[in-house]
């Protein structure tokens, strides 16, 4: 079963169910529908949940909508969500990287 790592101020959001998708932009992983999937605590390395992928949806950051923010953090700005990517995943984030919206429910 794969893993998904997520900060730990997202860990409550996850399981209370706020939280119901997650965007992972280079996916190494091949992600599919169905994929169940053991949810991670980015900082101790605890897992806190088990989950299922429902949808998944590709695009560019730049082609997300705000609709796309269903069951995701939402962001004051596109500038705020590329800050906030390049801050994962060391500056190389633009508008035009693709990003794996993937929704999921708890198992």
């Amino acid at each position: 079963m794969q893993s998904l790592k997520f900060a730990p101020h997202l860990v409550p959001l996850v399981l209370s169910g706020e939280k119901t998708s997650t965007w992972r932009l280079f996916d190494d992983k091949d992600l599919q529908v169905d994929d169940e999937l053991v949810f991670v605590n980015a900082v101790t390395g605890d897992e806190f949940a088990k989950a299922r992928i429902t949808s998944l949806t590709v695009k560019t950051l730049g082609q997300v909508t705000p609709d796309d923010y269903d069951g995701h953090e939402k962001y004051s700005s596109p500038e705020e969500a590329l800050e906030t990517f390049n801050k994962f995943y060391g500056g190389k984030v633009t508008l035009e990287t693709e990003v794996k919206i993937i929704k999921f429910e708890l198992i």
